[in-house]
């Protein structure tokens, strides 16, 4: 997906669950558990997409930063103009609250976007 985005004038993106042991991301760029970082070549330098781990310097306020994300933590890669990409499985991981259950046993509650996350598509 990330070569295709690219080879088409696209920009890549990566939704990271930062809560996954081995993920070394900046911090103070976390949301929610998540993180969502561009993984163009502009934006990376020494990008490795490894089948266990991608790893790569990026900037963060001008400063170059390491950054270690195991594939397990990739939840999804997606391309900045048009929001199309592609969901991963997230079945590892542990449930969490907002994703869970609802009391009456019926389909799960998942709390509504804030309108400024980007829409993801699937694609097949």
């Amino acid at each position: 997906m990330h070569e295709w985005m690219v080879d088409n004038g696209l920009t890549p993106h990566v939704v990271v669950d930062a809560r996954r042991e081995g993920v070394l991301v900046p911090s103070e760029h976390i949301q929610d558990g998540k993180v969502v970082i561009n993984v163009s070549p502009a934006a990376t330098r020494g990008l490795t997409l490894g089948n266990e781990i991608v790893t790569f310097e990026a900037r963060f306020g001008g400063v170059s930063r390491p950054l270690q994300i195991p594939m397990d933590a990739v939840l999804g890669i997606y391309a900045r103009e048009t929001g199309q990409g592609m969901i991963f499985g997230d079945n590892d991981s542990p449930p969490s609250p907002e994703g869970g259950p609802s009391p009456e046993g019926g389909p799960p509650v998942v709390p509504a976007g804030d309108g400024r996350r980007p829409k993801l598509t699937v694609v097949k």
